[in-house]
């Protein structure tokens, strides 16, 4: 049976961290995208793919639906690093039955609308919403830029006091 070992948000998805420091401190097999846009770009997938294959990894390229259906009819024996763009597909694929131990938060840009948690994070009220709607449900979310750097827990947010930082 396949076992998610972390679900990570980083709007870049697969990039030199996520395909060495990360995959290694995990001891993955296969690196899974799930982006409803990704699934569609060959030449994002070849680039991520070149990451994936220097770290001597596999890397497999899902829609939220492609996914949650391969998942769940339990395809093969792997150790798989689950990687999304943004925190409402967590939450999506949460609501539709996948689990994971914990939740990673890593880079989220700024945009119009967005406020800092850190330097490197920056939510929107539907993240703070999505983050508090996990946070109930159990899981634990952290953010954490790499393995082996300080971790920060993410618990109840306000949106609120977000915006007044």
């Amino acid at each position: 049976m396949s076992q998610i070992q972390l679900i990570r948000v980083d709007n870049r998805l697969v990039h030199g961290q996520v395909g060495m420091t990360w995959s290694s401190a995990l001891n993955i097999d296969t690196i899974v995208v799930v982006d409803e846009e990704v699934v569609y770009n060959v030449f994002s997938q070849k680039l991520m793919a070149s990451i994936a294959k220097a770290a001597n990894l596999d890397i497999a390229f899902y829609t939220i639906a492609d996914f949650v259906h391969s998942f769940q009819a339990n395809q093969g024996n792997k150790k798989i690093f689950v990687i999304v763009k943004n925190i409402q597909t967590v939450r999506q694929l949460y609501e539709l039955g996948i689990r994971f131990p914990k939740i990673n938060i890593g880079n989220i840009h700024y945009e119009r609308g967005r406020y800092p948690l850190n330097k490197k994070m920056y939510l929107s009220e539907a993240d703070v919403e999505d983050l508090n709607y996990l946070n109930a449900q159990g899981n634990m979310i952290f953010y954490q830029d790499v393995p082996g750097t300080m971790t920060e827990k993410i618990e109840h947010l306000d949106f609120e006091k977000l915006k007044r930082r």
